[in-house]
């Protein structure tokens, strides 16, 4: 059976590298012919493209890319959704495809027009509520009208994906049950299948972890034995909350004076050396290092408990940090608000890690109470966990029920 697969993310970003080449090589490997069209940008595909090349031919998976238009805004986009509709017409009419899986709200915009013209399958996999997404993380300001009017026409199309998609994927079940109240949509419930941003938990686990590279990190970033090190995973920006994550951590000194905070992130040193100078946080309690994937576990793993905030707006109910399943999957507790996809129900459910209410000094401390607790727990019980919630084989089991069903 023929799949065309469409991504506006690039297989060449580091996104594209975890989040769709697993789950779409795993999904080939079952049997399913899969042609890729996706949007790749100049400098990540300058850099990466032989190597993906290589992944998705091992796979017998075809690629077809456009390049990646950044400016101006919106017309850009316009422009791409031309380039790509022009690309999978002509596709189409080489493969027959028989299904059509598209990633997000601009490559729906084309399989919503595919199934209208040819009557393919359509699977909206919408990632989360994108317009929302783009209002919430101030990228649209709908007190401007023509964002505004962007973001009108998007929140009509999520209502016309949702009706007429054959199968709707959300990463959440907290977006599931808000999406199954909208009663603008017809022939209630829909269909939806829950697969969370799944972890490769054969690269983020202990087995993976070379000792020797354990030791030699600790004596170049300076952490001793009696270190407590909190650590926090990703890129810092629009959702992470990086002032309220450096006032847990200060708080944190009161009770533990030898901890420090490790960031494994690109983001650049000012960034976070800045903020926390002015939180009086002693630079020597800092350490940033950044890391290719291939390095992150043997970093998370330098670390007793991992931190993150994030910003807990409506669009957010719909998301599912991928640092939480590869964290886990090292067998570290986490300490996390509350308000955020399934987070809560995930903590609650498994016992393997703190939930933070409110922003401020008595739920912090509350938090930091749970800390001997949380170190008690075996890491087996995390580890187990993570496989429970985020295994990359169970979210790839899902997806191929999906297409069977459509088939």
């Amino acid at each position: 059976m023929q799949i065309l697969y469409i991504t506006y993310d690039g297989l060449t970003d580091p996104l594209g590298q975890s989040q769709i080449i697993p789950y779409v090589s795993g999904l080939a490997d079952t049997g399913y012919k899969t042609t890729i069209l996706s949007c790749e940008k100049n400098e990540p595909f300058t850099q990466n493209h032989e190597t993906i090349e290589k992944i998705l031919k091992k796979h017998g998976i075809s690629w077809q890319y456009i390049s990646y238009t950044k400016r101006p805004p919106i017309l850009g986009t316009i422009w791409d959704l031309y380039k790509l509709k022009k690309a999978v017409n002509k596709l189409h009419i080489e493969k027959a495809f028989m299904v059509v899986h598209c990633r997000s709200y601009i490559a729906s915009l084309i399989g919503l027009w595919l199934k209208n013209k040819f009557g393919i399958k359509f699977i909206f996999d919408m990632r989360g509520f994108y317009a929302d997404e783009r209002v919430d993380g101030k990228i649209w300001n709908t007190n401007n009208f023509l964002f505004n009017q962007v973001y009108r026409y998007f929140k009509k199309k999520e209502m016309e994906f949702l009706s007429f998609a054959d199968y709707t994927i959300s990463l959440t079940q907290n977006a599931k049950d808000i999406i199954h109240t909208w009663k603008q949509i017809p022939n209630q419930p829909i269909p939806i299948e829950v697969i969370p941003c799944c972890a490769d938990l054969n690269q983020f686990s202990e087995e993976s972890v070379d000792i020797n590279e354990v030791t030699e990190l600790k004596e170049s970033l300076g952490i001793s034995p009696e270190d407590f090190i909190i650590s926090y995973l990703g890129s810092i920006g629009t959702w992470y909350m990086l002032p309220e994550m450096l006032d847990f951590f200060q708080q944190l000194l009161s009770v533990k004076p030898k901890a420090k905070f490790l960031f494994i992130t690109q983001e650049p040193v000012g960034l976070i050396m800045d903020l926390a100078q002015q939180k009086n946080i002693a630079s020597d309690r800092i350490i940033i290092q950044k890391a290719n994937r291939n390095e992150v576990p043997s970093l998370v793993s330098l670390s007793q408990v991992n931190l993150f905030f994030i910003l807990s707006v409506f669009s957010k109910k719909a998301s599912s940090p991928t640092k939480m399943g590869e964290v886990m999957g090292m067998g570290i507790p986490i300490i996390c608000n509350s308000g955020v996809g399934d987070v809560d129900a995930i903590i609650n459910e498994s016992k393997c890690g703190a939930l933070v209410k409110n922003f401020n000094n008595g739920d912090y401390q509350k938090a930091i109470n749970e800390l001997d607790n949380l170190l008690l727990i075996p890491r087996k019980d995390i580890i187990s966990a993570a496989k429970k919630y985020y295994s990359l084989e169970a979210g790839i089991e899902k997806y191929k029920k999906v297409y069977e069903h459509l088939t």
